[in-house]
Formats: C-alpha cells, structure tokens, sequence
C-alpha cells in the first residue's frame, strides 16, 4: 500500500469527484450551522427504524411530503423457516403490523412476504433498479453504502432522520471529504470482493473512513461484477467512510438496462450519457488516495471483535505486541471473547454454524459461487449450515436453477429471504459460545445473537467450504475444476 496526501482544502474551481458532482445538484441550501439541506432522491424504509418515525410525524401533525419517492419492505425481523403470520415473536409481528399500516396510510410502495418482491432493502432496490446513478439514497440501516456500487450517494441514517427525510425529503449534512481508494490488478483464483474489503479495512482501520466518502477506483474494480462492487461498497461503514462509491460505467449500464425502474426506450440513451457525466472528472482532486495491490490480497478472515481484525488464511494471529499501541487493547479484548490465541492460524478453527446471506453477499452470483462449492459435497457432522437468498426474486431464480437441490443435497438449508443471522433479530441466532463463519459484515459480540457467540467474516465460498470440513479452510484448496 502507498499512500498520497492531498492538500486538504480543494480549489473550488477543479475538476470534480462524482461525490461532489453529486452533492451539489442534491443541494437545497447551506444552513446556518454550516451544514447542506440535502435532497434525497430514494428513501428506503424496513420494519425497524421506521414505527418510531411515523409516530413522530404523527405528533406533529406532519404527513409524508412525497410518498413516491419511499419505498419500503420487510427484511430484519422476518424468519427464513417458518413465514406464517402471525408470527411467534409478538414484537416482530407488531413491527410487521406498524409497516403495513404506515405504508397504507401514508400511500408508499410496501414490497410484502409473498410479493415477489420482499427482501433485504439493499438487495431488492438495485435488482429493480430503483437505485440509479446519480442519485441521493438514505435508508435507517448502516449498510446503505451497498447502493453506492451505482455511483449514488447512500447513506445510512438514524430514526430522527427517518422523520425527517419522511417529512421533507432532505436532510441536514456536513460534506464529507473524499479519499480515493484505488486496488490495480487482477485478483487471485479464490479471492473475491468480499476479501478485497475486509483487506481494506484491515489495511485501513474500522476509523480510518471517519469523515469521508470512499471513491473505490481501478483495475480491479473496474473488473468487478455489480453484484461484486456491491458487496464493497456494502462494508465502506465498516471502514469509517459514512458512503462509498464506485464511478458508473458500461458494466453499470448493462445491470441496469430492462430494470423494472431503469429508463425505457428514448430516455435510455439520454440517461446513460447523464450518468456517465456523472462520474469523477480524470483530474478531480481528492483529498487524500491510497493505492494496494491485488495480488497482495488472499482468502481473508476475521478473527477479532471488529471487521478490521482480519487476517490472510495463510496467516497467524498476530501477537499483540506486533499491533500499533492503539490496537493493542481490542485485540487483547478480542482474544478473551474469542477464545483463540495469538499465534495460532486461524486454519483450522473448529466452526458450528455456518451462513450464507445478508446484504454483502446474499445475491445472486454469490449463490451460484457457494454452490459451486457445494456441489458433491458433504456438510460436516454437527455443523449446522444454511443458505438464505436475499430477496424471494434470488431465491425464485436460484430454485429455476437448481442451487437450492444443491445446497439440499449437500446438506444445506435452504431458506425464506431476509436478513437472517446476521444480526440478532429474528430467530436465526447462535447459542452459547458457537462459532459461526459468517458472509454477513459484522462480528461485533453479541452480533448473531447470543452474547457469548463468535463470529469469522469469510467469502461465501469460504463458508462453504468451512461447512464441509467443519473448520476454517482455504478455498484455493478446493479449486480444481470449480
């Protein structure tokens, strides 16, 4: 890694980034606090943070200001096993309940169980090409980053700002600076985006974003499949960056292109050429850029409390002393909950529970890559392992392919669409002190749902092939004729 310091303040008059481009066609005003009221082109709404925001417009005496432009589903609460409502869990069915009200009401697109359509926001908005290029994206869900993949601007946000997007389609922000972050080169067989991000943050720290926006630029980007930036741009708050983005381009396009919401017909031609002018001028000023190199990069896998402890799976737990003196606290924190010791490799790590899903990689491309895996193959004994897609559009094309016998035959479950165990609220969570390896973001404590379970971030092959050897693996190991 290299790194370039830029001078800090941009001249007003350079070249610009896509972040500023976008910024300033998005701005209402500058406030008295020095913030922008920023317009927000989509809002997307789940169950979880939006009750309490409807009940504060409520108070008010406020209605939403543009309904068309919020478009809601159902994806942290749902259970993947059993679908039937009312649900066990009387909170969740509450939650549910309150959604399909407030959409009602208030006169929003609500993409229900059994509509074809339901599934993790950030999973369902880009397969419908809601989310385009150019555009302003705030959801109640940290994970928001993921829409940036289109050259959007996307941001995670809290309840209060729910309110307020709801109830005047803007929100009031401070600019962020712009870092570019650039990997050249191809990556190695058995590496993909999902170890190219968690590289990244490791390289980076889970601070090393605060206060800026990430421009994901280069080689290896540029030869990333969509479903691939996504997954990269999904972690970008792991890192610290509150967005991160990848420049549109011909592969952009192409997703897009017969999307339920792309442009039709005449208005294609005239929206492609828009959006590429969208993306960053060749001499735009950043404030700062660092550049790796892909084939630095191998199979990487958390090992720690945070998505920034991870480690190549070739590696061994590094030895406290080795860290940087800020480092050292965590990792020692880290070793006691996760029972492991500097030292040892992380190959080999006996695992229980083994999932593959979430907003990173519960798409589609990431089904067909774990069933490649899975395929003649066997999950361990006493390795609990399932599967689930991240919207009923992924499970429907997944089963026309046959992933799902696949999976089944290897001994795999295979689930309903939703957010699943990748966090703690639905009744996919592990017991005790389990080990999951996990295709999910986070491996906070307490994350999959028991206070004293541990989490391995790892690819969706690498969970795969965690499953069928009931230990941490390394893929590239299994490559032959995959």
């Amino acid at each position: 890694m290299s790194l370039r310091e830029r001078i800090p303040h941009k001249n007003p008059m350079s070249a610009r980034t896509l972040f500023d481009k976008v910024w300033d066609l998005h701005t209402v005003k500058t406030l008295p606090s020095g913030q922008t009221q920023l317009f927000i082109g989509l809002h997307l709404i789940h169950e979880v943070t939006s009750p309490q925001a409807f009940a504060m417009l409520r108070d008010r005496g406020l209605k939403v200001l543009y309904p068309e432009r919020t478009v809601a589903t159902v994806d942290h609460i749902v259970p993947t096993d059993n679908q039937s409502r009312p649900f066990v869990d009387d909170l969740a069915e509450e939650m549910m309940q309150s959604l399909e009200k407030n959409t009602q009401t208030n006169g929003i697109k609500f993409y229900n169980i059994g509509s074809g359509n339901q599934g993790i926001v950030h999973v369902i908005a880009p397969e419908q090409g809601l989310t385009q290029p150019g555009m302003t994206i705030a959801c109640g869900d940290s994970h928001t980053s993921t829409h940036g993949a289109f050259g959007a601007i996307a941001f995670g946000i809290g309840t209060s700002q729910v309110r307020d997007v709801l109830a005047s389609q803007s929100l009031a922000l401070a600019k962020l600076k712009v870092r570019k972050v650039e990997v050249n080169g191809k990556l190695s067989p058995g590496v993909y985006a999902k170890d190219v991000v968690l590289h990244l943050i490791r390289k980076l720290g889970v601070k090393g974003g605060v206060g800026y926006a990430y421009e994901y630029a280069g080689s290896t980007f540029a030869d990333m499949s969509m479903e691939e930036r996504m997954t990269v741009c999904n972690m970008a708050i792991e890192g610290g960056a509150r967005c991160g983005y990848i420049n549109p381009d011909d592969v952009t396009f192409d997703y897009l292109k017969g999307l339920d919401f792309s442009p039709k017909e005449e208005d294609w031609e005239k929206a492609v050429a828009w959006w590429r002018s969208m993306a960053s001028d060749a001499d735009a000023e950043y404030d700062d850029i660092v550049v790796f190199d892909a084939k630095e990069i191998e199979p990487t896998v958390t090992w720690g409390i945070t998505p920034g402890q991870g480690m190549g799976i070739s590696e061994v737990l590094p030895v406290p002393e080795s860290l940087e003196e800020s480092d050292r606290a965590i990792a020692e924190e880290a070793y006691q909950y996760m029972k492991l010791a500097p030292g040892q490799p992380i190959k080999g790590t006996k695992v229980d529970v083994c999932f593959v899903g979430s907003c990173t990689n519960g798409r589609i491309s990431d089904l067909r890559e774990a069933a490649k895996f899975a395929a003649g193959n066997q999950v361990a004994a006493g390795v609990t392992a399932f599967i689930v897609p991240g919207s009923e559009r992924v499970k429907k094309e997944a089963e026309a392919e046959g992933l799902d016998k696949i999976f089944e035959a290897a001994g795999f479950e295979w689930r309903e669409a939703g957010c699943s165990m990748c966090l703690a609220m639905n009744p996919d969570k592990l017991q005790g002190d389990q080990i999951s390896a996990s295709s999910s973001n986070r491996n906070f404590k307490g994350r999959q749902g028991s206070s004293t379970g541990r989490t391995l971030l790892m690819s969706p092959a690498m969970v795969v092939t965690a499953a069928i050897k009931g230990e941490v693996a390394d893929v590239r190991e299994f490559l032959s004729g995959k």
